[in-house]
């Protein structure tokens, strides 16, 4: 039996912790900045950075296929990082010869989108010109936002945000490890963008409610106009233009553009994606010590 070799960048994060653990068994290792990271993975690992092409190219070294998941928008004038970086990632690919990427996308990514959307495009336009084979998943909403704490919360421990009361099919971190994981090993379906959502959308309201009867606390949720949302963010410390960016992008959601649901992951999978309800049943404990508190933490 062919021997696969596939390099997980991003190992560390809600997607890639989960990615390493449905790749058990499968010839894999994690690209990871801190030793210590990847001691705790418990697998093979090799050190480097996305800013030092030179350690990118290294670990490309007898790899196969590439989880390729790296970067958030950050508060920079000019380009996002992350396209200088997942570029270093695809060009290393295409010296190593490697044979697949499964790239992590959004959805909406498109020319000339705000922040990651734009961004994503842009990477995603290089890596289909790039002459390897290729898979792109473009996830909705990440559920593990209410658990990480990338969620916005007001003073009070209230979910913040500028969506209305419109629906958004957020997705389980795990579904979106176990789609990449089929087309890293099982169907690699080249040349295929797969949009990944939950089997159904909520509310925000929604979702506080549900995040209530968990913490065992009253958790509601604050809806604010779009640009008072922009001024509530730069006020916790965020650059102005970023901020409104960020609440412009909002305000699209407000407009119901990650309401729909696909069949994706089932169609990758062969199974269901787990509702929000899964979720938070397979995450009580740490959201409970997440959101129990009287006051929780103002997050960006």
């Amino acid at each position: 039996m062919e021997i696969v070799m596939i390099l997980i960048t991003g190992a560390s994060g809600s997607i890639g912790r989960h990615l390493v653990h449905h790749l058990r068994g499968e010839e894999i290792t994690a690209f990871v900045r801190d030793p210590a990271v990847g001691d705790e993975l418990g697998c093979p690992y090799v050190v480097g950075d996305f800013d030092d092409p030179e350690s990118v190219a290294t670990a490309m070294a007898g790899v196969d296929r590439v989880f390729l998941n790296a970067g958030g928008a950050q508060p920079v004038t000019g380009e996002q990082p992350m396209v200088r970086q997942q570029r270093v990632v695809i060009d290393a690919a295409i010296e190593a010869e490697v044979e697949h990427i499964v790239k992590v996308s959004v959805w909406h990514a498109r020319e000339g989108a705000k922040l990651a959307e734009g961004a994503h495009w842009v990477i995603e336009e290089h890596l289909k010109k790039s002459g390897l084979a290729w898979s792109i998943l473009q996830p909705s909403g990440f559920m593990q936002n209410f658990r990480t704490g990338a969620a916005v919360f007001t003073e009070n421990g209230d979910i913040l945000g500028a969506y209305g009361d419109s629906r958004v099919s957020y997705v389980d971190c795990s579904d979106i490890a176990a789609c990449a994981a089929a087309l890293l090993t099982v169907s690699p379906r080249a040349g295929e963008t797969f949009v990944l959502t939950g089997p159904e959308a909520l509310t925000h309201t929604e979702i506080a409610a549900k995040l209530s009867a968990v913490a065992g606390r009253e958790i509601g949720y604050v809806d604010l106009p779009a640009q008072a949302f922009a001024a509530r963010l730069a006020s916790n410390g965020l650059p102005t233009g970023f901020a409104q960016d960020v609440a412009a992008l909002f305000a699209e959601v407000a407009e119901g553009r990650l309401a729909p649901t696909t069949d994706a992951v089932a169609d990758l999978t062969g199974r269901p994606p787990r509702t929000f309800d899964d979720f938070l049943r397979e995450n009580a404990e740490t959201i409970r010590e997440s959101w129990s508190g009287s006051a929780a933490r103002v997050s960006h």
